[in-house]
């Protein structure tokens, strides 16, 4: 595949994608809250493990 018909490709599917292409179901700002959640879970599970230093 050469680079102009793969840029050619890359542009038609960027013309599709006008709607964005998220579910109408995800907010954001319940996602993000919830991978801070988790995250924050997790350094608590690895700072319980690590209690030498």
């Amino acid at each position: 595949m050469s680079l102009p018909s793969t840029a050619a490709s890359l542009v038609t599917l960027a013309e599709g994608a006008e709607h964005g292409g998220n579910h109408e179901s995800l907010s954001p700002y319940i996602t993000g809250i919830g991978a801070f959640a988790a995250l924050l879970l997790l350094l608590w599970i690895t700072t319980r493990f690590n209690r030498d230093r």
